[in-house]
């Protein structure tokens, strides 16, 4: 046998052993597709994953549907999309959280950086430092002052141990040096209510279920975490501009699946979120919902949650944030 006749059955052997792959990802998706959302329906994340997986049930060709799994500072849900198969049919749409609780718990069922794998990014948050109108402050420098003047006597809601809420409020507390205890509910939903109700005075809550109460009046809003002001609340000062440069949190919100998945299928679904989140009337949606639309590379949704998990590390021992 010639040189060139061995050459060709060695690229037809390559493309034969290929050929389940390609096909594989032309087929995907044959059936519906789940992603979990680690926190209770209505908050911040679970409206960006609503509004995500009802557009891609259009556009994929299958229905994509939204698990709630919330528990555990969203361990629970996101140990389950570590330890589905790898075949893109069980996703994971997480937020901060997920680079924050490598810093935060000792000892996690999985390897963040290892079990579970980059999609895209699906969208950006800021939060609201919000208060409930009965507490005697209209600024963050007001809040700051009245915090000093009674340490320890406030209290703060949150969506519970880990959360964007959590995080946010207590990286502020060690920034102004104030104390204001910690009240972790499960989820934003139930917080937002009972400070909504007046059973608590202050949080810090992502745009989505925020907004209407916000221009409402029912909560009076602080500060904002953005670099810059948002245009849908353009009179909202920055904490950042309200005495603490530099001060800048956002919620980004990604897709991520267990470790494994064929690069292809992973190539499919990153392709088909950044279709939905980067289309005219997607976008405009999460922009109402005070967000910024995502979109890029898996790759660069990996290299944000390293940069995460390095940020909360130090965060986290300079600050001494802990689970209660």
């Amino acid at each position: 046998m010639s040189y060139i006749s061995r050459v060709v059955l060695v690229v037809i052997a390559s493309c034969c052993g290929l050929a389940p792959l390609f096909a594989h990802a032309q087929a995907f998706p044959t059936k519906p597709i789940r992603i979990i959302v680690p926190y209770p329906p209505g908050g911040g994340v679970d409206i960006i994953a609503r509004t995500v997986a009802n557009r891609m049930s259009e556009t994929i060709g299958q229905q994509v549907l939204v698990d709630n799994r919330a528990g555990g500072g969203t361990v629970i849900g996101t140990e389950l999309v570590a330890r589905a198969p790898a075949d893109g049919y069980t996703l994971l749409l997480t937020n901060i959280a997920f680079g924050a609780n490598p810093a935060l718990q000792k000892k996690l069922p999985y390897d963040s950086e290892k079990d579970l794998v980059p999609v895209c990014l699906a969208a950006l948050l800021p939060s609201f430092l919000v208060v409930h109108p009965s507490l005697p402050v209209k600024s963050v420098r007001e809040l700051v002052a009245l915090a000093k003047a009674r340490p320890g006597q406030l209290s703060y809601a949150s969506a519970g141990n880990g959360s964007l809420l959590h995080l946010s409020m207590e990286r502020f507390k060690y920034a102004a040096g104030i104390n204001i205890l910690h009240v972790p509910y499960k989820g934003a939903a139930p917080a937002l209510a009972d400070v909504l109700g007046g059973q608590l005075a202050i949080m810090f809550i992502a745009g989505p279920p925020a907004l209407g109460h916000i221009k409402s009046g029912k909560l009076r809003t602080l500060g904002v975490t953005s670099s810059e002001r948002l245009a849908l609340v353009a009179d909202v000062p920055t904490i950042a501009e309200s005495g603490y440069p530099g001060f800048e949190i956002y919620d980004w919100e990604g897709i991520l699946g267990p470790a494994g998945m064929p690069a292809a299928v992973v190539s499919k679904l990153n392709a088909e979120v950044n279709r939905v989140v980067t289309s005219p009337e997607i976008k405009q949606r999460i922009a109402d919902q005070g967000a910024t639309a995502g979109g890029g590379s898996a790759a660069d949704l990996g290299e944000r949650i390293k940069r995460e998990i390095a940020l909360w590390h130090k965060i986290v021992k300079e600050t001494g944030i802990a689970i209660e």
